[in-house]
């Protein structure tokens, strides 16, 4: 036979492209359209409907960047009709290939009730099947002109990203406003072709079953009469029937659908725009819902239902009904899906508690599995914490945009720090808006890596980011593929559905331990400096707020304030969402942001200066509050007290220019160049800084990423590299025992002030940078003279070590990590910590020295970035940075010191010094948080984790008559597995494990 393939597929393109597509809207006439412009910001939807409107044609422009215009269409069904599906296509100006980043809709009835939403894949709204012609259509159409950010010519700067910079030149062209005719034949006759078709494409040349579909396909084509295609679809329909009847083969491939539209909360467009595409979205999805029995839909982020609940209760009605129906699924359990590598310890563990609790109370719904398809990778601490809130199973896909190593997997168990374990899946269709294309679908059970052992994998399956999620043609196409030669197998199913069956199939899956590192978006450890900032000092507020205010609670019957710190946990937890927190995302979303974490600041001193007065009284005794796990200078952890400072430091010149630090513990040589040449520690007899090196050194590297400038930092950008060693000023500082450095580069200046701490082996840094670079990467190294093969990062609730040496790809990928609080390298018996108070991406490399053959290892902190895409002016102006080079220094010193930077000392005056309301024998045994019962029962939370990766025994003396103790999980409720703690009065004894978590309820006698 003649290999006619080409000749076939090219004549079925054509066809369908310009015949039978068409012809599934045989007639149409055009509906009568008018708008309204919102003068501002978005308006409730009566005052948009009542609105006063005027005439617009089919083709004018319209819509202003992040405008709000409110469109009424009306027109008449035509009698001819009668007895026909009627649909209207209202086309705002839409491109197809940009759902979800572009201009989009919600259509409401007259009444206010909310129809469906618009956008470039779904553009029609049912009026009637059958119609009886004569009926009167009026609708009205919210739509949001949100600009283009992301173009066919990607990460180009553009002012667009900000409504204050974003002008008002109209965005976008009126098409197609009509009322049609719908041909549900001819629509399925479509995708009877697309499913063959695309199917076809992926099969083997010489297999049968491709040829078998070929010739069918031909014969359907040659049943359809061009001239007359809406005649002719039933017989060409026909002719197909025989092929998607084929059964799969037993051994195929299985695919959980999942009904997904993953938004992300803010991105390319700021939080108040997410609001109503989470409305636009919800609606289509509960009317497809109501049309289609088997499909079911997902929906993660408890932060998007809340927003539907409070600013759209009509669309909220529809959602409770298709949750109660098991329908509309909430996934996830998280606030928002946030980022994972910077968020804090109780950061991370809140997230699940508020995600979770949310669902419990609105839906008594409890969520077994994370849900993270989009995040940057996943920090090593992450497992115990899923363990902790109740769950047991993650989900993700971004892992397989790696861009040097491929992960082994796609099922697996993921083991934490802890030696949690938790069962994982990576879709292996390797996208989160599936649109069940044969090609996607074919790319799932071909790239499948479990193979032999496993057969299950899940699809999240619709248009993301405001594109509507789930369309009917999706749940069409699905259909066919249920049970289908060739194909893998696709069912629609709920997330537990797909986990339940994937474990059971897969009890012996393998093991992949510590972090699951995303080898791309590195630079989203430093974009946007102040947001990061902002977060990490909310994180501590919080921490000082809840131990001040229930310290206060339990000794002075002080008010604690649940509904703010419950309020402002939300807030900063949705500010941790992955495009946030990460520095992603448009100007506007990280200028509100700057602005909301100044606001949460203030409303958080205001509870902690309120608490910390209740608790010091009325007089002149000069206390410092240590809200810090760890005691320094005399006052204990959660106290107050007068401190007790030992010792003094000398500042001298030095021979050679500069000048020397000296506290008898350390003494430090400044050279004239204002660079650290050498930090000595006295009792050790160990210099730290490596021989003819400088510490301290700021280091300037061009950074412009082949692409994704925000997100991506290059390997090559360290190919070129600047040393700002030049100095303007290296004098005393105003305390005459500290050194102060000024220096400029570009159009950018840098002053710093460097201190040594009376009785601490601690060098203090603080940092002022005037940033007014761009394209540039600025990083503060330290040579180090230890020999390590490895360093240890701060991670959730513990720390995790990496490589110093690129001995494999997998290693040599991770040019840019994350590290909390502190980084720590050790040689047997002397160490060195680098602890910061808001910085999170730095590196780290290794180098033997000719002079000695000694090792140099170097860490450099990472200060700033300054990409133009999506925010044209990232991190231009002034920032503050504080770090410490703690020599001599174990990993329990590095603990200790991460802390101690984030959480500086309170003073106030008083009458009375405040004990702790707990107190631990053992310093190992970290709290991380202390708090009053989310419940409002009065019973104190606290919650604490071994942190130098030891098996250890701690005993918890409680500042406070206790009547019962129980083990918890993070959302405070009984852990029926916990072995009860030993309890001898007010003490309370545990074992715990290497990186142990442990919460405790204390009931109050």
């Amino acid at each position: 036979m003649h290999d006619d393939r080409t000749l076939v597929e090219r004549r079925l393109k054509r066809v369908l492209d310009e015949r039978i597509r068409p012809a599934v809207y045989p007639e149409s006439v055009p509906l009568e359209v008018a708008v309204w412009h919102a003068p501002g910001e978005p308006v409730p939807v009566a005052e948009g409907l009542a609105a006063p409107t005027e005439p617009i044609e089919a083709g004018a422009r319209w819509g202003a960047p992040w405008g709000t215009s409110w469109f009424r269409v009306t027109g008449t069904v035509p009698q001819a009709w009668a007895g026909k599906t009627v649909e209207a296509l209202l086309d705002l100006g839409f491109d197809e290939n940009m759902p979800g980043f572009q201009c989009e809709g919600l259509v409401y009835r007259p009444d206010g009730t909310p129809v469906k939403g618009l956008n470039p894949r779904n553009q029609w709204v049912r009026i009637g099947a059958p119609v009886e012609g004569g009926e009167e259509v009026r609708l009205h159409i919210e739509a949001a002109s949100n600009p283009v950010i992301l173009d066919y010519h990607p990460f180009l700067p553009t002012q667009l990203g900000d409504k204050e910079t974003a002008g008002s030149e109209p965005q976008y062209k009126l098409e197609r406003m009509d009322l049609a005719v719908f041909d549900e034949t001819v629509w399925h006759l479509v995708l009877d072709l697309e499913v063959l078709g695309e199917l076809m494409a992926e099969l083997p040349v010489e297999s049968a079953r491709r040829w078998d579909i070929l010739r069918a396909v031909e014969r359907a084509l040659d049943a359809v009469d061009l001239q007359d295609v809406n005649g002719t679809a039933d017989a060409a329909r026909s002719r197909l029937a025989s092929v998607l009847a084929e059964p799969a083969v037993p051994s195929a491939h299985r695919i959980s659908a999942v009904g997904h539209a993953h938004i992300d909360s803010a991105w390319l467009w700021p939080l108040r725009e997410t609001v109503r595409k989470v409305a636009r979205t919800t609606s289509n999805m509960t009317a497809l819902i109501e049309d289609e029995p088997d499909f079911i839909f997902a929906m993660s982020q408890a932060q998007q239902w809340a927003w539907v609940k409070e600013h759209r209760p009509e669309v909220w009605a529809k959602v409770k009904k298709a949750v109660a129906d098991g329908r509309f699924v909430p996934a996830g359990g998280m606030w928002v899906e946030s980022d994972t590598n910077m968020p804090g310890s109780e950061a991370m563990a809140r997230q699940f508690v508020h995600g979770k609790r949310f669902f419990l109370d609105e839906f008594g719904i409890e969520n077994d599995e994370a849900w993270l398809p989009d995040t940057f990778g996943f920090a090593a601490g992450l497992p115990q914490i899923i363990k902790a809130a109740g769950s047991k199973w993650l989900l993700t896909q971004k892992i397989s945009w790696s861009q040097t190593n491929k992960f082994p997997h796609h099922t697996f168990q993921w083991e934490g720090i802890d030696g949690t374990r938790i069962f994982t899946h990576f879709p292996p269709v390797d996208t989160y808006n599936c649109s069940m294309k044969g090609s996607e679908i074919a790319h799932a059970a071909s790239n499948f890596k479990d193979k032999g052992v496993a057969r299950h994998s899940l699809a999240p399956t619709g248009w993301g980011d405001g594109g509507g999620g789930t369309t009917r043609e999706m749940i069409a196409k699905a259909a066919r593929l249920k049970d289908l030669e060739g194909s893998a197998t696709v069912t629609w199913e709920t997330p537990g559905e797909f986990f339940e069956k994937a474990e059971a199939e897969y009890p012996n899956a393998p093991v992949w331990v510590g972090e699951l590192y995303l080898e791309l978006h590195r630079a989203t450890l430093t974009s946007q400096a102040k947001t990061k900032q902002g977060n990490r000092r909310s994180e501590h507020l919080l921490r000082e707020a809840e131990l001040w205010a229930a310290t206060a609670a339990v000794r002075t019957g002080f008010p604690y304030p649940y509904e703010e710190l419950d309020r402002i946990w939300k807030t900063v937890l949705l500010h941790q969402f992955h495009d946030i927190l990460p520095g992603s995302s448009i100007a506007w979303v990280h200028r509100e942001a700057r602005a909301t974490y100044e606001r949460l600041a203030g409303e958080l001193n205001a509870i902690i200066d309120a608490a910390q007065r209740a608790l010091a009284g009325e007089g002149s005794a000069a206390l410092v509050f240590n809200s810090a796990p760890h005691h320094r200078d005399g006052v204990p952890a959660g106290g107050a007290r007068t401190p007790v400072i030992d010792g003094s430091t000398a500042l001298a010149p030095r021979v050679d220019g500069g000048f020397v630090l000296d506290n008898g513990l350390l003494r430090v040589e400044i050279d004239a160049r204002g660079l650290v040449v050498s930090a000595y520690d006295i009792e050790a007899e160990r210099e730290t800084v490596a021989p003819g090196q400088a510490a301290n050194l700021l280091q300037l590297h061009p950074d412009f990423p082949n692409m994704w400038d925000a997100w991506d930092v290059d390997e090559f950008y360290r190919n070129t590299v600047t040393d700002l060693v030049d100095a303007e000023e290296v004098v005393p500082g105003d305390d005459g025992v500290s050194v102060r450095i000024v220096r400029s580069f570009g159009a950018s200046r840098v002053t710093q002030v460097l201190s040594l701490a009376p009785g601490e082996r601690r060098l203090g840094i603080d940092t002022e940078v005037d940033w007014q670079e761009t394209e540039k990467f600025l990083k503060l190294a330290f040579p180090l003279d230890v020999h390590a093969e490895r360093y240890a990062s701060e991670t959730q609730f513990g720390h995790f070590y990496r490589p110093t040496h690129t001995n494999t790809s997998w290693e040599a990928a991770k040019f840019e990590a994350c590290n909390h609080r502190f980084v720590h390298l050790e040689e047997p018996g002397w160490g060195v910590a680098i602890v910061n108070d808001s910085t999170y991406g730095h590196d780290v490399t290794r180098t033997v020295r000719d002079t000695d053959s000694g090792t140099t290892t170097t860490v450099r902190v990472s200060l700033l970035r300054a990409p133009r895409f999506p925010d044209p002016e990232t991190d231009q102006g002034v920032h503050r940075f504080r770090h410490a080079l703690v020599p001599g220094a174990g990993i329990g010193d590095a603990v200790r010191e991460g802390w101690r930077i984030n959480l500086p000392e309170r003073r106030l005056t008083g009458s009375q010094e405040v004990a702790p309301l707990v107190t631990l024998d053992q310093d190992a045994v970290v709290v991380t948080a202390l708090k009053l019962a989310d419940d409002g029962s009065g019973d104190v939370i606290v919650r604490f984790h071994e942190s130098r990766g030891a098996r250890t025994r701690a005993t918890v003396t409680t500042g406070f008559e206790v009547a019962g103790v129980t083990v918890t999980d993070l959302l405070e409720r009984p852990l029926a597995d916990a072995a009860a703690p030993g309890r001898d009065g007010d003490r309370i004894t545990l074992r715990l494990r290497a990186f142990e978590l442990v919460t405790l309820r204390l009931t109050r006698a």
